[in-house]
């Protein structure tokens, strides 16, 4: 069984900052649980879900929204499968449940890069913590 654990949400003021992290572990087809990229998804209510940021297992590729390029930043941990999202500058609007996500199958590389955007498959997801902006 796999599991995908967050930490780091909670509430800050506008402008302020938070750190999340996400480990996943278990087993999946008799091995230990690998993935080819990891990502965070957010949902605030009345929403649809969307993602904010991903990575690749090696680092070498990101994906982020538009709404939280130059203030996010996603990040590998030194154990596999760990991942952090660094988020500055948070706005009222950043206010949503944050879910970890992690895919199993090969991206595509497309354009000097992995294809993990939102058009890549996240097949493992964690339970989500809450994220809190208030301005």
């Amino acid at each position: 069984q796999v599991q995908l654990v967050e930490s780091g949400g909670g509430s800050v003021q506008a402008g302020g900052s938070l750190r999340l992290s996400c480990a996943a572990s278990g087993r999946t087809s008799g091995r230990t649980f690998s993935s080819y990229a990891m990502g965070w998804f957010r949902q605030a209510p009345g929403k649809e879900r969307e993602l904010v940021a991903a990575i690749s297992w090696s680092g070498g590729s990101t994906y982020y929204a538009d709404s939280v390029k130059g203030r996010f930043t996603i990040s590998n941990g030194n154990a596999r499968n760990t991942v952090y999202l660094q988020m500055n500058s948070l706005k009222p609007e950043d206010s949503a449940v944050y879910f970890c996500a992690a895919g199993t199958d090969p991206p595509v590389w497309r354009n000097s890069r992995y294809n993990i955007g939102p058009e890549y498959e996240y097949n493992y997801w964690g339970q989500g913590t809450q994220v809190t902006v208030s301005s």
